[in-house]
């Protein structure tokens, strides 16, 4: 069975990081990379201070409801070196964002190991992001909103990752 994994860049609410962790772990998402100041889970050895990683891990834990810890993640700075290094093992990288060359998300299908990233609740993903991913998909839009809060959508990208793969 293909892998699937989450790439979350520059999230700013602890919130939406948590309900992403828990629908990663819900969907049997392989791995989450967090990454740019994405708020993160604390660590064993955390070199944030110590009041801070406390003080994110607690607002993570209120809607990952322990997902933080049965979800294998890992925290990066840096998203390029992360899709550099999942690129080099054949993994296919795929944004999630509404484009002008995005393609509908129910007309993909993955080739097989897949990364799914998610980005920024107001930014969305940045232009140099976009141009290292394969592929651009978005979430066709039928009402008069134009998109979904970020957590809603991964979660939306990723179900229809696994019922694909």
């Amino acid at each position: 069975m293909s892998k699937i994994i989450l790439i979350a860049h520059d999230i700013r609410s602890t919130h939406n990081v948590g309900s992403i962790l828990r629908t990663a772990d819900c969907l049997g998402v392989d791995m989450v990379y967090l990454t740019g100041y994405t708020p993160y889970p604390a660590l064993d050895h955390d070199d944030r201070l110590p009041h801070l990683a406390k003080k994110l891990d607690a607002q993570i834990h209120k809607t990952a409801l322990g997902a933080e810890i049965s979800t294998k993640w890992s925290h990066s700075l840096d998203i390029e070196s992360v899709i550099k290094n999942l690129k080099s093992q054949g993994v296919e990288v795929v944004a999630l964002e509404q484009a002008p060359e995005s393609k509908p998300l129910p007309g993909f299908t993955p080739k097989g190991d897949t990364a799914l990233i998610v980005g920024n609740e107001v930014t969305g993903l940045d232009k140099h992001i976009l141009n290292v991913v394969d592929r651009i998909v978005e979430i066709p839009m039928a009402g008069t909103k134009e998109s979904l809060n970020v957590a809603q959508a991964a979660a939306i990208g990723l179900y229809q990752l696994t019922i694909k793969i």
